[in-house]
């Protein structure tokens, strides 16, 4: 028995799960309130997914709603030729949006795969006779390099919508080609819409930005959130939508359009899940008439082994603290050890290696888990030099503070959501001169968070009156919440002379200096924060500074 995860393209209405898991099934199926949908082709499309225990050698009808009815063949056996201690994996492979190309236009389609094994993989159509699929014809327009992965079109194909059923399957990197016997076939299906063309085949939107390169692998510890920024231009037409597919539970932004260039942003969580240990994530963008190349990244769990024997974690209301025996701490070199943000110590005895974590600094992030909130640290061994045959040591550090609910015969308790407790809360930046503006009572002779010698602070307040430029300035974080205990954090901002921050500078990480300069004026309103930040790190070549602050 092997574990499937189905992903699943549909026209829109999108379909129910309803026969999709049988009763005393080990059957999972993640439902959302924001699936994975598009508007291209014409017809629209949803995702939808789930997860069964299923026989190694399978073949069936896979129906989902009225929409869905597909003939799956699945081979996954144990067998690992250059390991036989060691089961097979079999590959991973990834699914992008539907795919649109042009009459009289040539196109790739790069597809994504990869095995955790380094077995080598090749993809093929799939075969009719081989058992493979019931219905699957061979187009002449169509090519598949088997080594690369990769889709041909040639463009010599009239207009519709062509069902593309393929096989990716891995080999033995110890066995002789020609006697290469596959360890397991993978079907994917893909669905490619020929249109009628309307503009240049070469004006398709192409990536920009910091948008991840396609193939590359992201490393995920547990809590941890991860921030995808996807930025396309497009010269010629528009940018009307991009389109994800992804893993559950991933957040994405509304569209940003500013000119020729269209981003979004993606935000993933790695909660405690049943997922597999490496998930596909897939983008391209749409115009109305041309489509983007196809880009996959790949979001690895690392799997992560449990404290050492003897490890204590306590979680504070505004601290976590730590005890780590130095006996399970084997050939590390523990002066080496290192928090989030280097400001925060790690301290060691003969016999312990301990810390203390601010729940609001040393670099210490803060995600939502389901109805959780999750304050997550790493503590990890950090060297200069590039080589070393020294081990080294990742230890992600979480403490999760549940929503509590509470039932008796009279009372239920329930943990409110956000706006229920802080209302419809804004935010918004102000700059002012060192000494003016609603704090000038804090901020003309200031007290930092991080104090400098007095000799120094004094002689940067004088070169701000009496120098002809302006070398410091002033950037005020304000909210309107009203409530008393509510406290206002600033977890990154960055500075760029350009709307789309293509070329940006960090001021600000996880609340704490990015090593410029910049320095938190201590104030006694929890609702407003205070950074001085030097310009003279800031190397502008224009007039315009633009900000962008996370809270």
């Amino acid at each position: 028995m092997v574990r499937a995860h189905y992903t699943v393209i549909s026209a829109l209405p999108c379909p129910s799960f309803s026969g999709v898991c049988q009763t005393g099934e080990d059957c999972v199926v993640h439902t959302t309130s924001l699936p994975y949908t598009g508007q291209k082709p014409t017809s629209g499309w949803c995702v939808r997914q789930w997860q069964r225990t299923i026989p190694s050698n399978y073949r069936a009808n896979v129906n989902l709603g009225s929409n869905v009815n597909v003939f799956l063949f699945l081979w996954a056996g144990p067998s690992n030729q250059s390991n036989p201690l060691r089961l097979n994996q079999p590959p991973y492979c990834s699914l992008p949006p539907p795919l649109r190309a042009c009459v009289n236009c040539p196109h790739h389609f790069p597809l994504m795969v990869k095995d955790l094994d380094g077995d080598t993989v090749l993809c093929r159509f799939a075969h009719a006779d081989l058992g493979e699929c019931l219905d699957c014809p061979q187009y002449n327009f169509l090519k598949m390099e088997e080594e690369t992965c990769r889709l041909l079109y040639n463009g010599k194909s009239s207009a519709g919508q062509y069902s593309v059923q393929l096989m990716v399957e891995d080999f033995s990197r110890q066995t002789q080609t020609n006697k290469r016997k596959a360890l397991s076939s993978i079907p994917l299906h893909l669905s490619l819409t020929v249109e009628e063309a309307s503009s240049s085949c070469t004006a398709e939107p192409v990536t920009t930005g910091l948008t991840p390169t396609g193939g590359v692998t992201i490393y995920v510890l547990p809590y941890e959130q991860i921030n995808v920024s996807v930025t396309f231009h497009s010269d010629l037409e528009s940018v009307s939508e991009i389109v994800v597919v992804g893993p559950p539970g991933l957040f994405r932004t509304a569209l940003d359009t500013k000119g020729s260039l269209a981003t979004m942003n993606l935000t993933w969580i790695r909660s405690p899940n049943n997922l597999p240990p490496l998930l596909p994530l897939c983008f391209l963008a749409n115009t109305n008439s041309l489509q983007s190349e196809p880009r996959c990244v790949w979001l690895y769990q690392r799997q992560m082994e449990t404290f050492p024997t003897g490890t204590e974690l306590t979680c504070g209301k505004t601290e976590m603290h730590l005890v780590l025996p130095i006996s399970t701490l084997k050939n590390l070199i523990v002066s080496e050890l290192q928090l989030n943000h280097p400001s925060c110590s790690v301290t060691s005895n003969s016999t312990h290696v301990m810390a203390s974590i601010s729940l609001t600094g040393c670099g210490t992030k803060r995600v939502h888990s389901g109805s959780e909130m999750v304050y997550t640290n790493t503590l990890r061994s950090v060297r200069n030099t590039v080589i070393s045959r020294q081990p080294t040591l990742i230890m992600p550090i979480a403490c999760r503070f549940p929503g509590v609910e509470t039932k008796g015969p009279r009372y239920a308790i329930n943990m409110p959501s956000e706006q229920e407790t802080f209302g419809l809360v804004k935010f918004w930046l102000e700059f002012y001169r060192p000494g003016e503006g609603p704090m000038a009572n804090r901020t003309k002779i200031p007290k930092f968070r991080h104090l400098l010698p007095s000799s120094q602070r004094v002689r940067r307040e004088t070169s701000v009156r009496t120098a002809s430029r302006l070398d410091t300035l002033d950037l005020h974080v304000f909210s309107n919440t009203s409530l008393d205990r509510a406290e206002l954090m600033v977890g990154k901002c960055m500075e760029s002379e350009t709307e789309d921050m293509a070329d940006s500078l960090c001021i600000l990480d996880q609340g704490c200096s990015a090593g410029n300069g910049t320095l938190e004026i201590l104030t006694s309103i929890s609702t407003v924060r205070v950074y001085r930040i030097n310009l003279s790190t800031i190397k502008t070549k224009g007039t315009m500074l633009l900000l962008r602050t996370q809270t």
